[in-house]
């Protein structure tokens, strides 16, 4: 009986010891789970912190700038006895994240810290040299939604240009791209049409993390700061916000939730038209809607076009406050079924095309500037897709259109990911879950010889035969499962981190 019992308590040892070993090596594959997650803030604090003692520190932030505890930056930093924190930057908005789109914020001291917080939203969109006199280090901390007319990344855009001109290094503080990292959607911005709600040629949805846009936009756009991203331990690409263990706080007064952000890729192109984006409501960018419109016939035609990942409810709402303030307006609530299926834009300009075609006499684009420009050229970045609706082209054709200018930028974008899988990653994988007996020895010989193969065509930067492989690498991943030669844990796993690999060079 006791020889029974020593050797549970020495195999149980011995798996608990396998078990560390396997968490230890997937830790380091730099995949680890949402629990292991840290932000940017958090990885600048507890192992980063001489980028910033010693030095004068400029904060640009507002409400999102907080750890997962939920701690201001500007608290944390401003009680830290080893940082000299003297100035605070608002974007659109502020930094305590109360004012409405469009307004501009004052010059004033903040109560809490006795700062002075200067706005970079308005009259001045750049720090000036004078803003940046008792500065010697910029610190950017701002949740990013994912779209490219969000104008924070513009307002880190011009505080980089502002920091290489005035010899202030800059920091980015990493944090996820809620709409996960691995769809790349929509048309290029055309140069022509940049604007502070697009002004740099990169997709309606671009896949990106801050720290990543920070780096492409300093190196392609010659802006040349001293730039250092401070980058998240633990996050993948093809994490959406709720997939990890983060609480959403609000970054802008009308984007209160993730669903928010969801839509808000393809849904803010309503800003462009006479139509209601639910602003003024509690549900904004989710619904859509107009005195004019018919609810149940506006539903019905979306529905039919069997759009993936999405359902329209008919719906009717008063705004109150923006376009239609006080007004029933009718529309519809859209409601994301899949958020992996669900494409924003194309779903968006359906929702646009769709209102254009069925109420002809009443719908309206925004009216053209003195240079032909309507602010919906300016939310899709072009001129060419309003003529397109206005024609009776279809959505389809549209697509096709920007396909080319978007697998560019897939190109471009893929040299400034900074959290990537390759196949060095997936073979670490494989061993630690060889080690961990969730995986039999043969079956990671099929697929470690299946990613040698992978791996010339990686070195190579061969695109379509890395993706191509890939795909494969996925077969041969279900075969395993379905002969139980690998545990259901393991095969999710390596199915995640494949899929994120196909993405990044699809």
């Amino acid at each position: 009986m006791k020889k029974t019992i020593i050797l549970v308590i020495s195999l149980c040892f011995v798996l608990g010891s396998l078990s560390g070993v396997v968490a230890d090596k997937l830790k380091n594959n730099n995949n680890a789970d949402g629990d292991e997650l840290k932000l940017g803030v958090e990885v600048l604090l507890e192992q980063h912190k001489d980028l910033i003692e010693g030095k004068r520190v400029g904060l640009i932030t507002n409400p999102t700038g907080v750890d997962q505890e939920l701690n201001s930056i500007v608290d944390t930093l401003h009680n830290d006895p080893d940082v000299e924190l003297t100035a605070l930057y608002g974007p659109e908005h502020g930094v305590r994240g109360d004012a409405q789109a469009g307004d501009y914020v004052e010059y004033y001291i903040d109560e809490e810290t006795g700062l002075p917080v200067y706005s970079l939203y308005g009259q001045t969109r750049k720090p000036t040299p004078e803003m940046l006199e008792d500065v010697d280090v910029l610190l950017f901390d701002i949740q990013d939604v994912g779209a490219r007319f969000y104008t924070y990344i513009y307002t880190m855009a011009y505080a980089m240009e502002a920091a290489q001109e005035n010899d202030v290094e800059f920091l980015v503080l990493d944090r996820p791209n809620p709409l996960g990292g691995n769809s790349v959607e929509g048309p290029v911005l055309d140069p022509e049409y940049a604007s502070f709600v697009g002004n740099y040629p990169i997709p309606l949805r671009h896949g990106m993390t801050v720290g990543e846009l920070a780096k492409l936009f300093n190196e392609e756009f010659d802006i040349g700061a001293d730039l250092t991203v401070v980058e998240m331990d633990g996050w993948k690409r093809g994490q959406y916000y709720d997939d990890t263990e983060l609480e959403f706080v609000l970054p802008s007064p009308n984007m209160p939730t993730l669903d928010t952000a969801l839509v808000y890729p393809g849904a803010a192109l309503i800003e462009g038209t006479n139509v209601s984006e639910g602003r003024g409501t509690t549900k904004p960018f989710e619904l859509i809607g107009a005195p004019f419109v018919n609810s149940t016939d506006y539903a019905a035609a979306l529905n039919n076009l069997e759009l993936e990942g999405v359902t329209f409810r008919a719906a009717s709402f008063t705004p109150t406050f923006s376009k239609h303030s006080g007004t029933l307006s009718h529309g519809v609530q859209i409601h994301v079924t899949d958020k992996k299926a669900y494409d924003p834009v194309v779903t968006g300009l359906h929702i646009v095309k769709t209102l254009h075609d069925m109420y002809p006499n009443d719908f309206a684009f925004r009216a053209e500037s003195s240079a032909g420009v309507s602010f919906f050229d300016n939310l899709i970045g072009n001129g060419w897709v309003r003529e397109a609706i206005e024609n009776g082209e279809t959505v389809e054709s549209m697509v096709d259109q920007w396909k080319g200018d978007l697998q560019e930028f897939k190109e471009v974008r893929r040299d400034y990911l900074v959290y990537t899988v390759s196949t060095a990653d997936l073979k670490n994988s494989i061993e630690a879950f060889v080690d961990s007996g969730e995986l039999k020895n043969d079956a990671a010989r099929k697929l470690n010889l299946h990613l040698t193969a992978v791996e010339r065509y990686e070195e190579g930067a061969d695109a379509t035969k890395v993706a191509k492989h890939a795909e494969s690498f996925l077969l041969l991943l279900d075969q395993q499962l379905e002969a139980e030669r690998i545990s259901e844990s393991a095969y999710e796993y390596l199915y995640s981190d494949a899929t994120d690999m196909l993405a990044m060079w699809n």
